[in-house]
């Protein structure tokens, strides 16, 4: 599938950003469309991009699937954090949920048939057995796991009625960056461990403090897979040679957890800063554990992660976010 394009929704964001990165390094020609709500322009760089939302720019995407003729698509656009979709799960169903029927209505009406789903761990909700394998029980305890999860049932009945052919990658936790120190993680509000962790290291983040210690694992904190995100990035092009008949799906992980007094060491061991690490109260709809059984993807894409030591990432995480301390200058 080389030297063809590929639709990147989402692609000014982090993963988005890195994945069409790697897209072009592997020979595709990435096209962007983003609605730069959380995304940043200028991790586009020279890519084709289309500012537009899918939840509502319906006549700009038709003009990109007529004009650019993608062979496939990466969904990466979506909300994503897990405690405002508590609070507000109407924003996460609206936006989730509408922007992926939309996108799928216009790759329908294109013969677009292909479509690689960013999807998450938090599908699984508090697992009944670690690691999680792919067939383990759904049971989401957030609006973000079951926005994904619907978009995935959705999925496999537009396989069965329209032939659509599709992979869901299950992301554990996305981090790192790339190793040229050119793109990384920039949320506003920043919500994962390791960014704000550095941020805290670097003397920007005085409000730094590890939610909840008394969770059932062996230091008390909660445990997470961590794979970097150039891991995750050569994943979705092991995806898109990889698609069979109707609705697949994976686990994006390393099949070990760390807790996050064990990343908060690694980040302190890397930055040499012993910064404060209060502890508050838990975070809403945060399992204990979440790891991935990840040998699914490996058997039948043939992916293998490279990157994703704790080391690697932070060591990654930390070049970027020292050499960027505004961000992406927004």
């Amino acid at each position: 599938m080389n030297n063809k394009k590929i639709l990147v929704t989402g692609g000014a964001g982090y993963i988005g950003s890195i994945t069409a990165k790697v897209l072009k390094e592997k020979g595709f020609q990435p096209i962007i469309f983003d609605n730069l709500i959380t995304g940043h322009q200028t991790s586009v760089g020279k890519e084709k991009f289309y500012q537009g939302d899918l939840t509502k720019d319906i006549p700009l995407l038709e003009k990109v699937f007529k004009e650019e003729k993608p062979e496939a698509v990466i969904h990466f656009a979506a909300m994503s954090l897990v405690g405002e979709s508590v609070k507000n799960p109407q924003k996460y169903f609206t936006n989730n949920l509408i922007g992926a029927l939309n996108l799928l209505k216009v790759m329908l009406e294109h013969q677009v048939l292909k479509i690689v789903f960013s999807s998450t761990a938090a599908v699984y909700g508090e697992p009944k057995k670690v690691p999680i394998d792919e067939d383990d029980p759904k049971a989401p305890t957030n609006p973000y796991g079951e926005s994904k999860l619907m978009i995935e049932k959705i999925l496999k009945w537009y396989g069965e009625a329209y032939g659509l052919f599709s992979i869901a990658l299950r992301y554990f936790n996305a981090c790192g960056a790339a190793l040229d120190g050119s793109l990384g993680e920039d949320h506003e509000p920043e919500s994962h461990l390791i960014p704000l962790a550095i941020q805290a290291a670097l003397g920007q983040r005085k409000d730094f403090k590890i939610f909840g210690d008394d969770y059932p694992t062996p230091d008390g904190t909660c445990i997470r897979d961590y794979i970097h995100v150039l891991d995750l990035a050569e994943a979705h092009i092991a995806a898109l040679n990889g698609f069979q008949k109707g609705f697949q799906s994976y686990n994006v992980g390393t099949n070990h957890g760390f807790s996050v007094l064990e990343v908060i060491q690694m980040i302190k061991n890397v930055s040499g800063v012993n910064f404060e690490t209060p502890i508050g109260p838990r975070r809403t709809g945060d399992p204990s554990q979440l790891v991935a059984k990840a040998k699914k993807i490996k058997k039948e894409l043939g992916w293998q992660p490279k990157y994703s030591d704790l080391k690697t990432i932070v060591e990654t995480a930390w070049k970027w976010h020292k050499n960027h301390p505004q961000g992406y200058g927004k």
